[in-house]
């Protein structure tokens, strides 16, 4: 079962660590290039992976679910990534839940 208000969450932490607002990040589907060229708190790939870090904590500690992201080219869809974070979310819930 999907955990309707995941998304919502994950969509404004992310924001939020990047600096950017929700629609900056997702309403032109930006990569993860873009992402890191727009963000005013971002300079490289691990200024990104930082911020994955951050809204992964922030899930652990709020929904007790450890996310942890695979690896990702820079040339991913924002979408793509918030996809991934929402599928290894359930998967993960499912998990611990077993």
């Amino acid at each position: 079962m999907v955990t309707p208000e995941v998304e919502p969450y994950i969509r404004q932490k992310f924001a939020e660590n990047a600096g950017l607002t929700e629609e900056q990040l997702f309403a032109a589907d930006a990569t993860l290039a873009d992402v890191i060229a727009t963000s005013p708190r971002m300079t490289n790939s691990i200024d990104l992976m930082e911020a994955f870090a951050r809204t992964a904590n922030g899930l652990r500690k709020d929904y007790g679910v450890r996310v942890r992201l695979p690896a990702l080219p820079l040339d991913t869809p924002i979408s793509t990534v918030l996809k991934t974070f929402l599928e290894e979310f359930e998967r993960q819930k499912k998990e611990a839940a077993a």
